[in-house]
């Protein structure tokens, strides 16, 4: 059955309560690198087309894995391939209009799918490719864009509604599209992020004018709960305590894996005012606030406080000490949360159990100057993996962070 409500706030004295005191690792030290196998640039099906990396078209290239396959939207190229951790291709769902037909690919039985003892491929004709997902059966779930003749508009709230959600089987058998309603709904506005739970439910994550919609699905595609998260409804328990105007941005929202809890993180922004004019003179970052939601009662939490990475400017012999904001990656199945933000030798990754008791931080060696494109993806337990885009190959790799969480915990 559909539930649509808007969100709740909580009474502003309850969330105050967030500023506790962490138990926190603060010696950050590297984390080891394992790069598991790279990709050549081409058009044949086990390559990336990523051509148009010198341009300054928007990349559509992304990265998923799941219980150590690697699933690639290559955006460019009309397809998604699938790996394992040795860089074997296990399947291909491709356009074959802008696609040679792979060269495993037996003589077609079905019109649809054609299959070799080890590899699959699936003709389909994409559009243009987003986000994708897998679920714990194996089943696909890429965002798609609708031909402009499909296409709508919702004139009340000025959307274009152009995407859906492709859903194919394990075997590589296409499903049905899921839009707004479900299975063969309107179409989306712009989706930003799709996620599955251990439940094999879909959560869609699209942009609005006002802020944001989270749609939640049961495992056969039924829309369940509508969430639109306004940003003039959001909670601001740091507006009373400032004498300026402050700012709200939602950073980003991610599901839970494990139950039906929104996460929802947002920065707060207070004006700055110059003292001998007496007028703004800018925006400060003040705090990042992470909200678990209750998808089912709408009902917000006590929200973790998201501590700030400390970026150091030096000029002479002054020092300035700025705080940034973190990316929010994810929630492992566990119940850590992920942020990360490039520094100028890689990245810093901090860890943050669930209840805020625990904080680890972490680096990652990367060297910008040979990376010109990459994309970072957490897997439910944990690990992470990226696939970084050079000049000459594009390579995948991962970080056990997995391993470091249980080996923390057991100390």
């Amino acid at each position: 059955m559909k539930k649509t409500f808007l969100v709740k706030v909580l009474c502003p004295c309850l969330l105050l309560l967030c500023f506790f005191s962490c138990e926190r690792s603060d010696i950050v030290t590297s984390l080891e690198e394992k790069k598991l196998f790279s990709l050549q640039y081409g058009n044949f099906e086990d390559e990336l087309n990523l051509f148009s990396l010198s341009s300054y078209t928007p990349v559509q290239t992304s990265i998923q894995m799941t219980d150590g396959f690697f699933y690639i939207a290559n955006g460019e190229s009309k397809k998604v391939m699938e790996f394992n951790s040795y860089g074997d291709l296990i399947s291909i769902y491709y356009n074959s209009d802008v696609n040679p037909e792979p060269a495993f690919a037996l003589e077609q039985t079905d019109g649809q799918t054609s299959v070799t003892a080890a590899r699959k491929a699936v003709e389909y004709p994409f559009n243009s490719l987003g986000d994708i997902a897998v679920d714990t059966k194996k089943n696909l779930y890429i965002v798609d864009k609708l031909p402009v003749e499909r296409q709508e508009r919702d004139v009340e709230n000025r959307l274009l509604l152009s995407q859906v959600i492709l859903r194919f089987s394990s075997d590589g058998t296409y499903i049905d599209y899921i839009g707004q309603q479900g299975p063969g709904g309107v179409p989306f506005p712009y989706v930003k992020n799709i996620y599955t739970t251990r439940q094999n439910e879909l959560v869609v994550v699209c942009q609005t004018n006002t802020g944001m919609t989270v749609y939640w699905y049961n495992d056969a595609g039924y829309l369940l709960y509508t969430i639109p998260f306004e940003i003039d409804l959001l909670p601001n328990p740091l507006k009373e305590q400032s004498d300026f105007e402050m700012f709200v941005s939602l950073e980003k929202i991610c599901p839970s894996y494990t139950d039906r809890t929104l996460f929802v993180s947002i920065d707060y922004y207070t004006t700055t005012v110059d003292s001998a004019s007496n007028v703004q003179s800018g925006i400060d970052y003040t705090a990042t606030l992470t909200y678990p939601l209750d998808v089912e009662t709408g009902t917000y939490g006590q929200p973790l406080t998201i501590p700030p990475y400390e970026q150091t400017v030096t000029d002479g012999f002054s020092k300035q000490v700025y705080p940034l904001s973190f990316d929010f990656l994810g929630v492992t199945s566990s119940g850590w949360l992920f942020f990360m933000i490039a520094d100028e030798t890689g990245y810093t990754i901090q860890m943050i159990q669930e209840n805020g008791q625990k904080i680890i931080k972490r680096h990652l060696d990367v060297d910008h100057n040979e990376t010109l494109y990459y994309d970072f993806c957490l897997s439910p337990e944990g690990i992470l993996s990226v696939l970084f885009a050079g000049a000459e190959t594009a390579d995948i790799a991962w970080w056990r962070t997995d391993t470091l969480i249980d080996a923390f915990l057991k100390s």
